[in-house]
């Protein structure tokens, strides 16, 4: 493996294109595919030009949340499930491998995802592909507000998976790479654990308002780069096709964060390629490698917070797990979930 330490990164801000409308699963499934064949003209363009314009080969290409299907609405999780999530060795990974086959980068996106060890849910994974067409990353969504998540059922999965498949990072020609999804870039506790695995550079595929103000999000994306010391690519969508939504409700400010937490690009509203910029793995490395007040990494003292971590959460691992079988949600369960946590917390003095 021949490593590429300074290349183009790209976020490619899409419209993603609801499925709620499709009236059936065949449509749906041929929604998806067929969007898949419009995002690979659209990258191809989009690097070709990055290319000729600022000279660094693009390598790696971050898409949206969500970007085939969207969000699923009050269909319940069974029924989207069947019409919607893609599976580990279906169709929609099998034209997505072949999409960075032909266009020989990297690419990282978002999807709702089936588990054949779970298989009355799906878990909201962040997925990055090799330019071999294989899925060399593939990341479940920890925090959701209305999708069950690997904590839901969290001694079976780390049966299956361990903890480095709740934390997985990718080691490729082009540093370390790990991704984030959506919301989850407010919550440090996450970028950190990936980074402590040796995570260089963050794909962060999201679904947000955009604004000229300053976002949660987008404060959270400076501060997890800053703090890790990592790059962070984030693509938000053009908006959302085929809802009762204005299209423009989720839309803008894609952006690229280097490693000391600075605004390389951003983009502003629409469909666009302009939030790309170089990596620069060899600088990043030698940051982290120097003794210096910089390095938030290597001052970290984790022993100081190990017995707060460590202590009994709020939040129960195994809600979903009742007399050792999996049971299959109700959106609201998540919810009663939230107001359980809130009460508890209250109780204890802690809120």
């Amino acid at each position: 493996m021949t490593e590429t330490n300074t290349y183009a990164a790209v976020a490619m801000q899409l419209a993603a294109r609801s499925i709620e409308k499709t009236p059936d699963k065949a449509t749906t499934r041929k929604q998806m595919l067929d969007m898949i064949g419009e995002v690979e003209s659209k990258i191809r363009s989009a690097t070709i030009f990055i290319k000729q314009y600022a000279g660094s080969p693009v390598k790696l290409v971050v898409l949206p949340e969500y970007l085939l299907t969207s969000y699923p609405g009050r269909i319940s999780i069974a029924d989207f499930a069947d019409k919607a999530a893609l599976r580990v060795d279906g169709a929609e990974y099998e034209a997505l491998g072949a999409m960075a086959q032909r266009l020989q980068m990297f690419i990282a996106g978002n999807a709702y995802e089936q588990d054949e060890n779970f298989p009355d849910l799906y878990f909201q994974s962040c997925f990055i592909i090799a330019p071999s067409g294989n899925v060399v990353l593939r990341y479940r969504r920890l925090n959701s507000m209305f999708a069950p998540t690997p904590h839901d059922v969290w001694s079976k999965y780390l049966d299956i998976y361990g903890i480095d498949g709740v934390f997985p990072v990718a080691r490729t020609e082009i540093g370390n790479l790990a991704a984030i999804a959506s919301e989850e870039i407010l919550y440090p506790e996450i970028a950190r654990a990936l980074a402590l695995r040796g995570a260089e550079v963050f794909a962060h595929s999201s679904s947000e308002i955009g604004s000229p103000l300053d976002t949660p999000k987008d404060i959270g994306k400076r501060a997890r780069a800053q703090e890790n010391m990592a790059y962070v690519i984030s693509a938000n969508t053009a908006g959302i096709e085929e809802t009762t939504l204005p299209l423009a409700s989720a839309d803008g400010n894609s952006m690229v964060v280097d490693y000391k937490g600075r605004l390389l690009s951003e983009s502003n509203s629409g469909e666009t390629f302009t939030a790309f910029a170089d990596i620069d793995l060899g600088a990043l490395r030698a940051a982290r490698r120097k003794p210096a007040m910089t390095n938030f990494l290597a001052r970290q003292r984790l022993e100081l917070f190990a017995a707060t971590y460590s202590g009994d959460s709020p939040q129960k691992a195994d809600g979903l797990i009742q007399n050792n079988e999996i049971q299959t949600p109700d959106r609201d369960y998540f919810l009663r979930t939230q107001e359980q946590t809130i009460e508890r917390m209250i109780k204890d003095g802690l809120i």
